[in-house]
């Protein structure tokens, strides 16, 4: 009998562990607390660490039908001018570095791409996680639906996919305070018509300048532009990302830099601004038959563009752990994953900190050192740790 997998959380990690797992042969059921399922957010970076697992289950294929495939990243430029300091190629380069390309795309085409792959019936949507308890013979999961009303099922194994603010976390790691790091972000989409001509080009270009950077690149087959800027929060404290802010504001926090900003800034409708809070990496992923996955285990600052494609990481190797597990030894496998995932993802996570230091220098000596060591890198090449790494080894 195949064992049953309960995943609380249908974004992008979720669905990735449902589909991993329905790979590895479990009976797999997918719970969202949203009655409308809508993927949060906007841009995304499918970095080749993410593309080559999609192509395991024969995803990747289809999205050049959607995203922008780069032909560089971090191409990084001075914020008063729009001088080039460092571009990363990628294109050809990187698929002959890491065996896939690199795109950018929309995370509700993204989110689209895997509900295409998943049947309805096994996706339960308003269905917000009350609770859960362990017992030896299986976990048992308490649910509120949209009606008010409650439901209860029971699984061999939990996976906890429900992102930064998990309900699923406790049951698995202490509480913890975050830190707030100081900043906050401002997120739009401007469309392809209204922008500059240089934020249309399949890149992901970073400006660099005192206390705030900017990021822009293209998705939606190129009809939209993602805009990212990261800026000091003053008294802003709110992390949802559905919070709105305003186009005026985020104008007035890029005065004096170079005009092409200004008016891709001014082409936005509109504007969504969380603050970014930091979060200590955790002790276990696993506690009993319940696992942690993507944003409710590891929460990462956005400096490395890595959060969805950990997640994917985490699908990869909890399936391949309980690949052929049974109901008694399926809280040994999930101790597997956790000793195989934490190291890793932990590792992008503190890593992902104080990259808004260097970005952030004032100008001056610190500011050209920094400069140049941009120019004298190989950055393609200095992302082998990342974009090469093959978590299915990691299971062998």
């Amino acid at each position: 009998m195949a064992l049953r997998a309960a995943v609380v959380g249908g974004g992008l990690g979720g669905l990735a562990a449902a589909l991993f797992l329905r790979d590895a042969g479990l009976d797999v059921r997918v719970y969202e607390q949203m009655s409308e399922h809508r993927e949060l957010g906007a841009g995304i970076v499918v970095a080749p660490n993410m593309v080559r697992p999609l192509a395991r289950l024969g995803l990747a294929g289809r999205l050049p039908g959607f995203a922008v495939r780069l032909e560089a990243a971090w191409e990084i430029r001075r914020w008063e001018d729009g001088r080039v300091l460092s571009s990363q190629p990628m294109g050809e380069a990187c698929l002959a570095m890491y065996g896939a390309h690199c795109y950018v795309a929309h995370r509700a085409d993204l989110l689209g791409l895997f509900l295409s792959a998943w049947p309805a019936d096994r996706l339960h949507l308003g269905h917000r996680c009350t609770g859960l308890t362990q017992h030896e013979a299986g976990v048992e999961l308490n649910f509120v639906r949209d009606d008010g009303s409650t439901a209860q099922d029971e699984a061999d194994v939990v996976v906890g996919a429900d992102g930064i603010h998990s309900a699923l976390r406790p049951f698995v790691a202490p509480e913890q305070a975050p830190r707030f790091s100081g900043l906050c972000a401002f997120r739009c989409l401007v469309p392809a018509a209204d922008a500059p001509a240089m934020a249309l080009r399949p890149v992901q270009t970073l400006w660099l300048g005192p206390q705030r950077h900017f990021v822009h690149y293209p998705i939606s087959a190129g009809s939209l532009v993602n805009v990212v800027a990261i800026v000091p929060a003053g008294d802003w404290r709110d992390e949802s990302w559905t919070a709105e802010g305003d186009i005026g504001d985020l104008m007035r926090e890029f005065d004096g830099w170079d005009g092409r900003l200004h008016q891709l800034i001014a082409s936005a409708r509109q504007t969504r601004r969380w603050a970014l809070f930091d979060r200590e990496p955790i002790p276990s992923y696993a506690q009993g038959r319940v696992a942690l996955l993507g944003d409710a285990a590891h929460p990462m600052l956005p400096f490395f563009a890595q959060g969805s494609a950990q997640a994917v990481e985490d699908a990869v190797v909890l399936a391949a752990c309980l690949r052929g597990a049974g109901r008694g030894d399926a809280a040994t496998a999930l101790q597997r994953y956790d000793a195989l995932r934490r190291p890793r993802a932990s590792r992008v996570q503190t890593m992902s900190r104080g990259r808004e230091v260097r970005n952030h220098l004032p100008d001056g000596p610190l500011q050209r050192e920094r400069d140049a060591q941009f120019a004298s890198g190989a950055p393609l090449r200095d992302s082998a740790w990342l974009y090469g790494h093959d978590v299915t080894t990691d299971c062998d």
